[in-house]
């Protein structure tokens, strides 16, 4: 499931709604929609730091003309969803209830899993 997306500056906890890319070769900061995943040379930004962001001297900004849209959950987010929340409502009758042991995958608390070093195996 793909959780919300944040803004990538620090101390920022609003929702991410562009994405931020360097065009080194050009002196260029670029300031687009926000991408469809994260890149490892991207950052995110809210709606008040892509539209605040200035560059250093001699470089360029491109910004995106146009409203920043908060990125909506799809189809594949909500079905990721529905099945966590499925398989966390299950429960093993061989289990004895909430808690229990399961071989070789742990002791099940609730929603919890603790798993058994493997090097104790």
């Amino acid at each position: 499931m793909r959780s919300v997306r944040r803004c990538s500056r620090t101390g920022c906890t609003r929702p991410a709604v562009a994405t931020l890319t360097y065009a080194y070769a050009d002196s260029t900061a670029v300031v687009g929609p926000l991408a469809s995943y994260v890149e490892p040379h991207s950052y995110d930004l809210c709606e008040e730091h892509a539209m605040r962001l200035t560059a250093p001297k001699g470089w360029h900004v491109v910004r995106h003309e146009g409203e920043f849209a908060a990125a909506q959950p799809s189809e594949d987010d909500l079905t990721a969803l529905a099945e966590a929340v499925r398989e966390a409502g299950r429960t093993d009758p061989s289990e004895g209830g909430e808690s229990g042991s399961r071989p070789g995958r742990g002791i099940r608390r609730g929603h919890l899993r603790a798993l058994p070093d493997p090097g104790e195996e």
